[in-house]
Order: C-alpha cells, then sequence, then structure tokens
C-alpha cells in the first residue's frame, strides 16, 4: 500500500487503542436498576462504576483530501564546449561562467512548477577538466548552481554519459550534488547513479502538496564503458528488466505516484523501435505513472498507456534537447512536458492529468556556434527564425531552417490533444 494509505490505517489502529485496551466492555440495565452497569464481555458482573468517568480521548481521523501536483519536465542538458563557452563570455568580472544568459527565456516556467525534472547529460566533477567533446563531458560548477536556480528539483544522471570522467568523476558529481542538498532548503532528488547497492535501493521521495512521488532512473547503455567489477558505483540499465519491474513494483507499494526516466533509444531519429515501446508499456503495467524518455536528441511522440485494470500512464518517448551545440536541424526542436498528478480522494487513485508539450528551441547567431540559448516555441520570432546559425539538415539535403522545417518537426511528433503552442 502506498504512504498515504498506510498514514489512513496506522491512524485507524491508533483510534481504536486510544478508546480503551484489555478486556472489552459492554453495558446493559439490570432488574431493578435505572442505570446501566457494567459487566465485562463474559457476562461477569463488575464493580459499580464511579458517578464521574473521565472518557479516554479519540483521535480525530485525518482528513484525505485530493490533490495536484504540477510537474515539468525537459530532457537533453547537453552542456558541450560552445554551450560553456556562451557561458564564459556572458560571464560578469571576476566569474568564469553565466548560464543564466542560456536559459533566461525558459526560467519563469520552470520556477512556476511543483516539481521541475531535468536530464543532466554531462556530470559536473569539480577536479576534473571542464569538458564537452563526445564521451568526454564534464561540466563546470556554475551549471550545476544555475540549474538549482531555475527550480529543477529532480536531476537524472541516468545516461550515456555518465562515465565519462570514470567512475571517480561520477563520485566528485555525487559529492557536488550531496553538497547542494546539505545548503538547500528545499528538497532535491539525484537519480539514476549511485555510491553503492544499499544507496540504489533508498529511493528518492519526496512529498509535494501532501503527495508522496518516487523516482526511478535508467539508461540503455554508457558509452561503452563499464563499472569496474571492484568498483561499488551502481547505474542502472535498461536491459536488467528483473530490476526495473522489482523496483517499480515495490516504490509504487510506498508512494502515490511513480515518475521514471528512461535514457533509450537510437540517436537522431524520430521512430520509437518496438523493444522501448514494449518497455513503456511493461513499465506503466508494473506501476510506473509517467515515463520521461530521453536521450534521442529529438522529439518523439507520446501517449497514455493502459494497464490490464484499466488504469493509464503515460510515456513521452524522447523529449529531445534542452540545449545543445549540435547541427542538425532535428536536434534544434525539443520539448518542455507538463502535466499534472493528481490524487482522487475516492478512488485513492493517482492520474496524469493535462498533459501538454511546448516545444523549445536551441538557438545560436548565424555564422557562428556563440551566445547559445533555449526558447519556447511561442517566443520563437521569425526574425530569430531568420538569424538561426544551424549549419546542417538532413543528409544529402542543403541547409534548411525555417518555419516550415520547425513546425513539420512539430506537428509530425505531438498528437493535437497535447500540443501547447
Amino acid at each position: 500500500m502506498s504512504k498515504r494509505c498506510a498514514a489512513m490505517l496506522l491512524a485507524m489502529l491508533l483510534t481504536v487503542s486510544a478508546s480503551g485496551c484489555g478486556t472489552a466492555r459492554i453495558e446493559h440495565t439490570l432488574p431493578g436498576e435505572t442505570e446501566p452497569a457494567a459487566t465485562l464481555a463474559t457476562g461477569t458482573p463488575a464493580a459499580p462504576l464511579p458517578e464521574e468517568t473521565t472518557q479516554p480521548p479519540t483521535e480525530t481521523l485525518p482528513l484525505i483530501q485530493d490533490a495536484t501536483v504540477s510537474f515539468l519536465a525537459v530532457g537533453d542538458n547537453l552542456v558541450q564546449t560552445s554551450v560553456y563557452k556562451t557561458a564564459a563570455s556572458h560571464a560578469e568580472e571576476g566569474e568564469d561562467y553565466d548560464f543564466s544568459y542560456c536559459y533566461q527565456h525558459v526560467a519563469d516556467r520552470i520556477a512556476a512548477a511543483d516539481v521541475a525534472f531535468i536530464n543532466q547529460e554531462t556530470v559536473i566533477a569539480e577536479g576534473y577538466e571542464v569538458s564537452g567533446s563526445n564521451f568526454n563531458f564534464n561540466s563546470p560548477p556554475e551549471l550545476g548552481y544555475e540549474v538549482l536556480e531555475l527550480g529543477f528539483d529532480v536531476i537524472c544522471h541516468a545516461n550515456n554519459h555518465a562515465l565519462d570522467k570514470g567512475t571517480g568523476g561520477l563520485s566528485a558529481t555525487l559529492d557536488f550534488w550531496d553538497a547542494r542538498m546539505a545548503e538547500s532548503e528545499t528538497p532535491i532528488q539525484v537519480i539514476g547513479a549511485y555510491r553503492d547497492a544499499e544507496d540504489m535501493s533508498n529511493y528518492r521521495i519526496a512529498e509535494v502538496n501532501g503527495m508522496t512521488i518516487g523516482y526511478l532512473a535508467y539508461t540503455e547503455h554508457i558509452n561503452g564503458y563499464r563499472v569496474p567489477e571492484d568498483s561499488p558505483i551502481k547505474i542502472p540499465l535498461t536491459s536488467d528488466t528483473a530490476l526495473i519491474e522489482s523496483q517499480i513494483k515495490e516504490l509504487s507499494g510506498m508512494v502515490d505516484a511513480v515518475v521514471v526516466s528512461a535514457h533509450w533509444g537510437n540517436e537522431d531519429t524520430h521512430t520509437v523501435r518496438d523493444d522501448v515501446k514494449t518497455l513503456a508499456a511493461d513499465m506503466i503495467e508494473w506501476g510506473a505513472d509517467v515515463i520521461l524518455g530521453t536521450h534521442s536528441h529529438t522529439l518523439e511522440t507520446m501517449e497514455y498507456i493502459t494497464r490490464s485494470d484499466g488504469t493509464k500512464g503515460f510515456v513521452f518517448y524522447s523529449l529531445g534537447n534542452f540545449i545543445s551545440a549540435q547541427t542538425d536541424n532535428f536536434n534544434m526542436v525539443g520539448g518542455m512536458a507538463e502535466f499534472n498528478l493528481h490524487f482522487d480522494a475516492d478512488t485513492m487513485d493517482v492520474t496524469v492529468e493535462d498533459v501538454r508539450l511546448t516545444p523549445v528551441i536551441t538557438h545560436y547567431d548565424n555564422g557562428s556556434l556563440r551566445n547559445i540559448r533555449v526558447y519556447p516555441y511561442d517566443k520563437y520570432t521569425d526574425e530569430l527564425v531568420a538569424g538561426h546559425g544551424v549549419p546542417y539538415s538532413p543528409a544529402g539535403t542543403a541547409k534548411s531552417w525555417n518555419r516550415d522545417v520547425i513546425e513539420k518537426i512539430i506537428y509530425n511528433n505531438v498528437p493535437e490533444e497535447f500540443r501547447n503552442f
């Protein structure tokens, strides 16, 4: 049962115990008496009750109410070299990096959500060289500070770049977030990379607006790297379906809602593989309420999936890039997912409601990879469209970046009922 149900049961037990313990008593009127006398439940007369008695206090059951949590999620925060160089170029004197420039146009939307999720595609390992090339990413700590300043409180490291700086770099990244947790007045959930098996089984759970939400994360691969046999580090993989099933089932019995991050599928395609669809359906059947897909660096479709009992979960197969310095037009369009998790006090069920997808555009100046920043689509003007510096488009075609190209990507991959633009 969920924590909410467990709390109700505990409260009921406390109410019963508060009303008395030991041998039960009943009351009836004996012949010739006008006031009831107490007898033991066995029928044996008991001593008369004193004229005044003090009744034990009765606990009031907690009122179980409907609850709603607004949730926002973005895809790959792919901080390549030109992204952190942009942050360096906008830093004030005495600062090394200022990433606020990169995210300023979406900051208000992130801050407005009760919960905000991000796939942090690069490690943030202090003491290691800052780098942003393929298979060797490490971002400066200023990025982590900006992620928190924006309002992200669920940070995922289950992705193919988790071991770009080895287990030492990943441990340093976890150290960075641990230090931020100690400083923060609000809870921070870091998922998808764990110090050891015990840490992995210590599920990340947060209470928001009276609802308990648990988080899990898995990645399809880690760029061919392996965790050394003598290292306790754990990075859960999508191939370990036995682990996924057991974790989702166990966690769903502890919380009201389960949110899963899945870093899966093929890169640079809008096509969802059949095995990804199968795993998504399994995750929902096992108890996941929402799946946040990432990794393809492209926007992919999304849908409700119905369980065998008739209830539903929701999957975003890929949210694409949040920001990057990639150079193909299909990598420029990502998604900012928003939805509400709603707890119904009558049915004790959680539903995923008001699902909407706002396209986000990674933009940089024409003729360069400078001034990289992200815009929500409703703020992406024709002037910006005309000035984008994207040099490439699908193989065999000339450079193509215009409103028609963008809208084709969006309309082909975002079902009409979920469009928020």
